[in-house]
């Protein structure tokens, strides 16, 4: 399946049904009157994260969405019939945006959550419902209200305990592989992961699960490269595991263009918790893990963990330290929510 995390769509309500001017004639019967029913109501459009899906690849070949118009009302007192709705199934962690692709008009983070996008237009009243002692006959009846059309964004952004980030080929995808059953696409060469992948890590008998993200390159915040587009992903994160290449000769400034990138990305992104780890000491002697730790550690300003995903050595290390960090996380969110609950004013 491919992988499509923005998506344009258009959509439009249903209009309501007219309503219908009629009057009761019938053989035999002496009394007549207004008999005309109301219009039904036009259907709308709603939007539900559903469970089973990772990707709005089906928005890819449907891009059009209209609900159902009212049926109009009919004599002998009859309304009409309600326009169907249209639910647009897409996954959880979906943003919805307004056209100008920056007002966020919803953000569905949890299964079951919907939200009303274009509401159906109501149906018009017929003649009966004009009827009054100085009106017997009323020969009159409403318009149905019209639909609302507009042209949405859906914007995917994966829900994911931990995010990977580092310069192309600093052995992210092979991290997540390492410690995880996802298989992306490894090779010796930069810009292999072309799509986000998801893997369930395991430490201690707990699981949590991790984002790989496309590397990024200095000026991605200005379109360079393909990493930008995806650090959606890792925005809804607790906690950044920054993996910096340890044979480069310039771990530092490697680090540091990462950052930089973060900073420049905007939002809460750069004042995420990290944990920095120095990748494929593997292949580093003693003399040169001191060099390149002492370097890194330098520009950081705080201990670096010191890793390798081919020979596992201090991986375990690294996973607890991220695991520590989305548990003070959740601790965080817990209280917070307690908080609120205490300040919520009792009611019967």
């Amino acid at each position: 399946m491919k992988f499509l995390d923005l998506a344009k769509v258009y959509i439009r309500s249903g209009a309501g049904g007219n309503g219908c001017v009629s009057f009761r004639r019938e053989k035999f019967i002496e009394y007549g009157g207004p008999d005309g029913g109301d219009g039904g109501k036009g259907g709308s459009v709603w939007a539900e994260a559903v469970d089973g899906l990772n990707t709005l690849i089906d928005f890819r070949y449907q891009q059009h969405f209209f609900a159902k118009n009212g049926q109009s009302g009919m004599g002998r007192q009859r309304s009409g019939k309600d326009g169907d709705e249209i639910v647009l199934r897409v996954p959880v962690g979906t943003e919805i945006l307004d056209e100008d692709e920056e007002t966020v008009l919803a953000d569905l983070t949890h299964v079951g959550e919907r939200v009303l996008l274009a509401k159906g237009g109501n149906g018009g009243f017929g003649n009966l419902h004009f009827k009054s002692s100085t009106n017997q006959a009323p020969r009159r009846a409403n318009s149905g209200q019209e639909g609302v059309e507009r042209t949405i964004w859906l914007r995917l952004k994966l829900i994911a305990d931990a995010g990977l980030l580092g310069l192309p080929n600093a052995g992210k995808s092979t991290f997540l592989s390492s410690t995880s059953n996802a298989r992306p696409k490894i090779a010796d060469y930069p810009f292999t992961t072309l799509h986000p992948n998801l893997g369930v890590v395991g430490i201690d008998n707990t699981e949590f699960v991790m984002a790989d993200i496309p590397g990024l390159i200095e000026g991605a915040h200005e379109g360079r490269g393909i990493g930008d587009r995806f650090l959606g992903h890792v925005e809804r994160c607790a906690v950044l595991l920054h993996l910096v290449d340890g044979t480069s000769e310039t771990v530092a400034e490697d680090y540091r263009t990462i950052i930089n990138e973060l900073e420049a990305y905007g939002g809460e992104l750069a004042s995420k918790p990290r944990v920095t780890a120095l990748n494929k000491i593997d292949a580093l002697d003693d003399e040169e893990r001191a060099e390149a730790r002492a370097a890194l550690e330098a520009e950081v300003g705080a201990p670096v963990l010191m890793m390798s995903s081919v020979s596992r050595e201090g991986l375990d290390l690294v996973l607890r330290a991220v695991r520590a960090e989305i548990d003070d996380d959740r601790l965080r969110i817990k209280q917070a929510e307690a908080s609120e609950e205490e300040d919520t004013p009792w009611q019967p």
